[in-house]
């Protein structure tokens, strides 16, 4: 019904204009919309994640087992499970379904990001910190490790090139020195695209695991890697202040009609701010891929940039507080973003006013207030028998208040079955985000059971004078 009342037009907007929304259950560090944009995964410092209804902005649903801070989230295309990394070097598949934990892979060092297979949510790829990725097989209980490389791939001496030992050794010593900083796998799943900390690009192939073109894309490190919705168009941050666009070839035809030595990658933009050299903390393409958000290093603003030209069409302003993930819902011109100091999730979105004519063929709109006719028979006295009569047949039907159902307007052929979390209706109080608090510029501690912020003022004013005793 609400979206009978939206003018059209104002539905035609690509981009949001304005901040129109605060949501908060602790202290948020990472969001991930699933498939379809009903539910919203956000990642605490505490090692919660908390599930958001996007209709509502209710909490859906809370997922307990993690003990620090998230650092990735991963939604299966149906929905159903979601992949969560932490700082305490375990990944845990969740089932959504009653909130179970799937399996819980623990890896030797702490985890950069991990990404589920686009078909296999048995099936993910985890960039670890200052070691080698692994792509993880969790059919079993006992998960199957593969080890992918970092390294690039390097042109092989052609008949008539003398091989040179000491060239070869000084790439080798090279070579030791990548890792690999984050991993996604491709539209189809068939390959896995990891971006190294010396600017590298590899295409790594996941049946064999081995890397089947390397591409040198820029001097810093490579920190966020995303595919747009088409998965023919890559999004790279770095950290040399520059977010480039890369149009990437049809990977499902090699062997039919592409080769591996006939990859190419093109870079088509390049979006920095050549004034201030800002740097970006997080990048995300829209729903459609035609626009490219990003938010800012010690700046509280969100560019988005338009891609058919290249040009900044939008600067978002919202909190006085630096902002960290980015993240544009899958269908709506609605961006999302965490605040790095307070933890809350701000929204944008699109204000539009209501056509209030929408409700009945026979209501109209006025601009001013005109003088009311009543009808002849307005007013009349019914009898109660009749009134009771009617009240008793309104009462016969039973609302559902539990039952979701989807928007078939907005879904299309692959996700017309997705999974809907169920409706939890004894969840506890979501408002905890006075569990955290900060003790200092980029430090935060938990609060002492049953504290409160004047308690724990007065302990240590009380601590104060003891000392000064």
């Amino acid at each position: 019904m609400n979206l009978s009342l939206i003018d059209p037009f104002v539905l035609a907007q690509d981009y949001p204009d304005t901040l129109t929304e605060k949501l908060r259950s602790g202290h948020a560090t990472c969001l991930r919309f699933n498939h379809t944009g009903d539910y919203l995964a956000s990642g605490r410092v505490d090692g919660t994640v908390v599930i958001f209804d996007i209709e509502t902005n209710g909490v859906a649903r809370k997922l307990q087992g993690h003990t620090r801070q998230i650092q990735s989230l991963s939604w299966s295309r149906d929905g159903r499970y979601l992949l969560t990394s932490s700082q305490d070097w375990k990944c845990i598949l969740w089932d959504l379904k009653d909130g179970s934990r799937i399996r819980t892979v623990r890896f030797e060092a702490p985890v950069y990001i991990a990404e589920l297979h686009p078909f296999n949510h048995l099936l993910f790829v985890a960039s670890l910190f200052e070691d080698q990725p692994i792509l993880v097989d969790v059919s079993s209980r006992k998960p199957i490790k593969r080890i992918l490389p970092s390294a690039p791939l390097r042109p092989q001496p052609t008949n008539g090139e003398e091989f040179d030992p000491a060239v070869a050794a000084k790439q080798a010593a090279q070579d030791a020195k990548h890792s690999t900083c984050v991993t996604v796998f491709t539209a189809f799943g068939n390959h896995i695209i990891g971006g190294t900390s010396k600017g590298w690009i590899n295409i790594i192939e996941t049946e064999t695991c081995k890397t089947i073109h390397s591409m040198r894309l820029c001097n810093g490190v490579v920190i966020l890697l995303r595919l747009a919705s088409n998965g023919r168009d890559l999004l790279v941050n770095s950290s040399d202040r520059v977010i480039r666009t890369v149009l990437m070839p049809d990977l499902s035809q090699l062997g039919i009609g592409l080769e591996p030595s006939s990859i190419k990658l093109q870079v088509e933009h390049k979006f920095q701010d050549v004034v201030n050299r800002l740097s970006w903390n997080h990048v995300t393409f829209s729903s459609t891929g035609e626009f490219v958000t990003a938010t800012t290093f010690m700046n509280p603003d969100i560019y988005v940039w338009e891609r058919s030209h290249g040009s900044l069409v939008k600067i978002l302003e919202g909190p006085r507080e630096e902002l960290g993930v980015v993240e544009w819902h899958p269908l709506r011109p609605m961006v999302v973003a965490c605040g790095l100091e307070s933890g809350c999730i701000y929204t944008w979105s699109t204000v539009s006013p209501q056509k209030w004519s929408a409700l009945a063929p026979d209501f109209g709109e006025v601009e001013e207030n005109v003088e009311y006719v009543e009808r002849e028979d307005e007013f009349d006295v019914h009898p109660a028998e009749q009134v009771h009569q009617r009240r008793l047949d309104l009462e016969d039907e039973e609302p559902d208040a539990v039952t979701l159902d989807p928007v078939k307007d907005n879904l299309d052929a692959e996700t017309a079955g997705a999974f809907g979390v169920p409706v939890l209706l004894d969840i506890s109080d979501s408002e905890s985000g006075e569990d955290i608090i900060a003790v200092g510029p980029g430090t935060m501690r938990r609060r002492t059971p049953g504290g409160t912020a004047d308690a724990d003022k007065d302990s240590r004013a009380g601590t104060g004078r003891n000392r000064r005793r």
